[in-house]
């Protein structure tokens, strides 16, 4: 065993992630030999009581379709958080039931992308996770698809397990599929190999890699996986990809899948969600001394520096932050609605504080609210 698959074995804390394709039917409905086959590997996993694992489940939608008479993932939002609605409920339901068996008790944690950029809503999941770990639950996650809209969506559970890693400051994290790694071409085809070990982006620079998984129920494929794994890796955290029938090789360090090696220190949590997670609802356009202040200086973004506002966003929401030439530099949580800016645009806090009063003596995008997209 390499030292690289050694520190996988020896993970304490695990973010598993697996897709739709391996829970359910191509028709929809949840297959249970193959959640219960899951299952067992997770619960052996843990059971010596050295290991704690978070699982980032699909599955919702799919489950949901053969009850409600869909013959195929629905296109519209509407029907889509329809099947949500009836596939979550037994989703759940069949992961309790199964980690029943070894005495194992599950907490469901339904996350938007808004949650997470929000800090107070930051805050509690974290909490939350903590709190289920802590008393020996395993929390099983999914994107909340009942009540996202297409703005707060994390858009694929991939991303979202990445995130989830870094949030629970997770030593590993395993994506499972349908295909056991990263080939360099098409696995279907003759001649393609296994992507052994991933040290950096140049390693598959020259991979083209597919996309729609072959099931047809998820959202995510190949190339999801692979951001997500640079996500995961950039913030610190290793990751194997593998299918889920190598799950258990994959979680005692066996030579299966891809190892992504971490190629990052970790941020500060919410930087991460607010960088990957977020959807900017609008953009400020910031004059050059204030990219400076905000890129290299890393300070705080104040009303003098900005001289443009788009789109309609209120206090709290995520923004983009642009240069003159409309490249955008970095995203934060923003302090006033847009129709409050353009009064503000060029001017001290000092003049508008005696102007306005002292509410208006703060940052447009304080820097603890604020992350660089080319750090």
């Amino acid at each position: 065993m390499t030292g690289a698959r050694q520190s996988v074995a020896e993970a304490h804390r695990v973010v598993v992630k697996v897709g739709s394709s391996s829970l359910t039917t191509a028709s929809g409905g949840l297959d249970a030999d193959r959640v219960d086959a899951l299952v067992d590997v997770l619960a052996k996993s843990r059971s010596g009581g050295e290991r704690e694992v978070v699982l980032v489940s699909s599955g919702a939608i799919a489950a949901g379709l053969a009850p409600l008479g869909l013959r195929r993932r629905p296109k519209d939002l509407a029907r889509q958080q329809a099947a949500a609605s009836v596939g979550q409920g037994l989703l759940v339901a069949r992961y309790t039931a199964s980690f029943a068996r070894y005495g194992v008790r599950v907490g469901q944690v339904l996350l938007t992308s808004d949650d997470m950029a929000r800090r107070a809503h930051h805050q509690n999941a974290s909490r939350t996770l903590d709190q289920l770990l802590a008393m020996g639950a395993l929390p099983v996650v999914n994107e909340n698809d009942t009540v996202a809209t297409d703005e707060i969506r994390f858009g694929d559970n991939d991303r979202l397990a990445a995130l989830v890693a870094h949030f629970v400051r997770a030593d590993l994290l395993v994506l499972l599929s349908d295909v056991d790694g990263l080939y360099d071409g098409d696995p279907a085809k003759p001649g393609t190999s296994r992507i052994g070990e991933v040290r950096g982006p140049a390693d598959i620079a020259h991979v083209k890699i597919g996309s729609a998984g072959r099931a047809g129920v998820g959202t995510g494929g190949m190339v999801t996986k692979v951001e997500a794994a640079g996500i995961a890796a950039a913030a610190g955290i290793p990751v194997v990809l593998t299918s889920a029938s190598q799950a258990a090789d994959a979680l005692a360090g066996r030579d299966t899948g891809t190892y992504f090696h971490s190629t990052g220190r970790r941020s500060a949590d919410r930087l991460l969600w607010l960088r990957y997670a977020s959807e900017p609802r609008g953009a400020l356009t910031l004059d050059d001394g204030a990219v400076r202040a905000v890129v290299e200086g890393r300070k705080s973004l104040l009303p003098a520096g900005i001289a443009a506002v788009e789109g309609e966003f209120t206090a709290g929401d995520p923004v983009e932050l642009r240069d003159t030439s409309g490249r955008a530099v970095a995203r934060g949580l923003v302090n006033f609605d847009a129709k409050e800016l353009p009064r503000l645009l060029g001017r001290s806090t000092r003049e508008l504080a005696r102007e306005l009063g002292p509410a208006y003596e703060r940052e447009v995008v304080h820097r603890d609210d604020l992350a660089l997209l080319h750090p």
